[in-house]
């Protein structure tokens, strides 16, 4: 008997399973790679973040817009040019050539007065190499050189003889993203040890140079040696030397000298400063969409780009930052104590602005209880009862 009533006739069942529409097609994600080549602008190349800037990153770790415009390769300078806010720093032309041209003459010969120096210095009595190997380094991209780089001085420290390398190129990631780094000369010894050769323009007058260009150089310097640490962790015998060699003009002469600079404290500080980097990818999956730093962009939208990206705004920023002036203003525009120095600051405990700070010390504004307030209360009584002993003393008109 049917299952079905005879005025119902029976459902029809398909022989096959109806088609179903055919999918879109499927979007890849978006790699780093691409994210950053959208933030700098499709058709700009990334600008190369060498070790100064890189030591000064690692010097002001919580800056977020500075960690994201090194990381994606963006030109702070031409970025500080279309917003009006040109930061007029770093070498002029004249010791740019002066600073090559002694260089040339410290590597002149296969390095002869080089490994002279270095032997002088670091040698321990030992006599000066007659001459060294010096291999080509030349390839395709900073990735070709960086792989170069690595095969050189693996041979190097296999081969157990002097190897100078000129301009090597080595990287080192930060904050996730990779940078290629370009040292003047890494002197491979035969014992298997890497020394870092920095040459610089500035004198050396009586056996001394100036102490803040010293410690900027043996800042960069630790930079350099972070990126060998990384090679020779996977270099049988390979030992990075913490004593870079720094070679200058003796006194007034072109006449090269040296000296031996220890890094270690310098390399400690740098590593866990780069450690503290926000990635940036977290930076810039934050970032509004549509954000651009494309030079093509207009002065309006170029701001409102590097506004989006928190900045950590500090005096020192000055002498290190094309966008200094930019940060300044911000800062005080909004009246943030960061424009006081990051001393100030860190006294200041949570009163984050100046209002707040003025208004603390007139007892209009903060907690009693807190120790910056207090102090400032006190310092405000001190310096009006100053004042009025100063009227009172004054004689009368």
């Amino acid at each position: 008997m049917s299952e079905f009533p005879a005025s119902e006739p029976p459902p029809q069942i398909p022989s096959q399973p109806a088609a179903l529409p055919p999918p879109g097609p499927r979007q890849p994600p978006t790699t780093l790679r691409q994210r950053l080549a959208e933030l700098r602008g499709a058709s700009v190349p990334p600008h190369p973040l060498d070790a100064r800037a890189l030591a000064a990153l690692a010097a002001n770790p919580g800056c977020k817009r500075r960690a994201l415009l090194d990381g994606a390769g963006v030109d702070k300078g031409v970025l500080a040019d279309a917003l009006g806010v040109s930061a007029a720093f770093g070498q002029s032309q004249f010791a740019f050539v002066r600073g090559n041209a002694f260089e040339a003459r410290v590597k002149a010969d296969g390095g002869t007065e080089l490994l002279r120096l270095l032997a002088e210095r670091l040698g321990g009595g030992a006599e000066a190499p007659g001459e060294a190997v010096v291999p080509d380094l030349t390839a395709a991209g900073p990735e070709g050189r960086t792989a170069r780089t690595a095969l050189a001085l693996r041979e190097a420290t296999a081969a157990g003889g002097w190897t100078l390398l000129d301009h090597p190129m080595l990287a080192l990631e930060v904050a996730g993203s990779p940078v290629h780094l370009e040292p003047d000369a890494v002197v491979v010894h035969p014992d298997g040890t890497w020394t870092v050769v920095e040459i610089k323009s500035f004198p050396m007058i009586d056996g001394s140079a100036d102490a803040a260009k010293v410690g900027a150089a043996a800042r960069q310097s630790a930079v350099y040696v972070l990126a060998l640490e990384r090679t020779a962790a996977l270099t049988e015998g390979a030992r990075v030397g913490h004593q870079v060699l720094l070679v200058c003009p003796k006194d007034f002469s072109n006449l090269p000298t040296a000296s031996v600079v220890d890094v270690r404290r310098q390399r400690a500080v740098t590593r866990r400063q780069l450690d503290r980097l926000t990635r940036v990818e977290d930076i810039a999956a934050a970032l509004p969409e549509g954000v651009t730093f494309d030079p093509s962009c207009t002065p309006g939208e170029l701001g409102t780009a590097v506004d989006a990206v928190p900045a950590a705004y500090a005096p020192e920023c000055l002498s290190a930052c094309e966008l200094a002036f930019h940060c300044r203003a911000k800062a005080r525009a909004a009246g943030a104590v960061e424009a006081l120095g990051r001393g100030v600051r860190g006294e200041l405990g949570g009163l984050t602005t100046v209002a707040g700070v003025l208004a603390a010390a007139a007892g209009k504004e903060g907690d009693p209880a807190d120790p910056a307030v207090a102090a400032l209360r006190r310092a405000a009584a001190l310096r009006a009862q100053a004042l009025r002993t100063a009227r009172e003393a004054a004689p009368c008109h």
